[in-house]
């Protein structure tokens, strides 16, 4: 007679177990938090200034004797720049290895889908880096570090008014993020006497952009007000320069994402605003401890936020001494009371987003960005 043994697991169902167990060990001898981030990609440059950032506030947490009197660890997976995949990492996190707090993305795009599925899932979410002021909308369980677009709009369209300009080109992205700050800005400079000549929505993904760069050019502004990711905005600024575009000035709004991967020559003598990246003697502490770590400074303005964001968590579940999201989160608006971070004071308002955000007036000069 011959006997059969029906298999106790499928091979995927032992590789999932396996995980599972493996990361169950490891949340025993560490407490765990999640990162989704843009390592590959357009926004390549930015996220790996942000991992850096993560990177350089566990070494400090674990310095100070970790949380709750374990090792402290942040696991980072990679959105690729893409809602799907940014959305598999997030479940990722949230269903085998179980952390509590999970901070991202950068692309508002990605951000927003990201924040709903983490907030349904009553998971802590942090913004870092996402501007839209559809982030208010995300739900309880969603804390905000960083100014949204109706801080930046009104703060960028008083800049670019005090500069002069009084006809301009408007060029931005056709997401969430860029169809937010056109309509703010516009409305905000329109407010002040200013007249918008022509309104670009460019498609992302593209490899040329002439076309539609000639098109605004015959709008003969004073100058060119724009917004773009990294990759992206390299191909923009380049065939700009080539067509004598630059001749007019270009204002960027965020200006180190719209320079993170164009080159220095084309780059030199363009204006913009940013969002405040460090500040006091915490920032300047900070942006000396990432230069000696990396041996180069920070190459766009976000790594603070990431950095405070990951501070304030594990002062958070230290606060809390506990792991569970609702205690967490309770910690959060609790210390969220002008809580001393690198990029500032972080109070949180009533739907947990920061209030009074800090902005900076920048100018490219001499292959880096510096304040004007």
């Amino acid at each position: 007679m011959i006997f059969k043994m029906r298999p106790l697991f499928t091979s995927a169902a032992l590789l999932l177990s396996l995980v599972s167990a493996s990361s169950a060990v490891l949340a025993q001898e560490s407490v765990q938090m999640g990162a989704v981030l843009s390592l590959t990609g357009a926004n390549a440059t930015v996220g790996e200034d942000v991992r850096r950032a993560v990177d350089l506030a566990v070494e400090k947490v674990n310095a100070q004797g970790g949380v709750l009197g374990k090792k402290f660890s942040v696991i980072v997976e990679d959105s690729g720049g893409n809602p799907t995949t940014a959305l598999n990492a997030a479940r990722k996190l949230v269903s085998v290895d179980k952390v509590p707090v999970v901070i991202g993305e950068y692309s508002s795009g990605i951000s927003i889908p990201l924040g709903q599925y983490l907030v349904k899932e009553g998971v802590t979410h942090i913004n870092i880096a996402s501007t839209s002021v559809k982030i208010r909308d995300l739900g309880a369980t969603s804390f905000n570090v960083i100014g949204l677009e109706n801080f930046g709009n009104k703060f960028s369209a008083a800049d670019v008014w005090a500069l002069g300009y009084r006809k301009i080109a408007v060029i931005a992205p056709n997401n969430a993020y860029g169809q937010g700050v056109a309509h703010g800005f516009r409305e905000e400079y329109e407010k002040l006497g200013g007249k918008i000549s022509t309104e670009l929505l460019y498609t992302a993904g593209q490899s040329t952009y002439r076309r539609e760069l000639q098109q605004v050019e015959r709008s003969k502004p004073d100058a060119y007000i724009y917004t773009a990711y990294g990759q992206e905005s390299a191909i923009i600024n380049r065939e700009a320069f080539e067509l004598g575009l630059r001749k007019t000035p270009w204002y960027g709004i965020l200006l180190s994402m719209c320079l993170s991967d164009t080159p220095a020559e084309i780059a030199n003598g363009q204006l913009g605003m940013e969002v405040g990246s460090v500040d006091g003697v915490a920032g300047m502490t900070y942006a000396e401890a990432f230069r000696t770590r990396y041996k180069e400074g920070m190459k766009t303005s976000y790594s603070g936020y990431a950095y405070d964001a990951v501070m304030l968590t594990a002062a958070a579940i230290n606060r809390a001494k506990s792991t569970k999201p609702a205690d967490i989160q309770a910690a959060l608006k609790e210390i969220g009371k002008n809580y001393p971070g690198v990029t500032g004071a972080i109070t949180f308002d009533n739907d947990r987003q920061r209030q009074n955000p800090p902005y900076a007036k920048l100018k490219y000069d001499g292959g880096k960005i510096v304040s004007r």
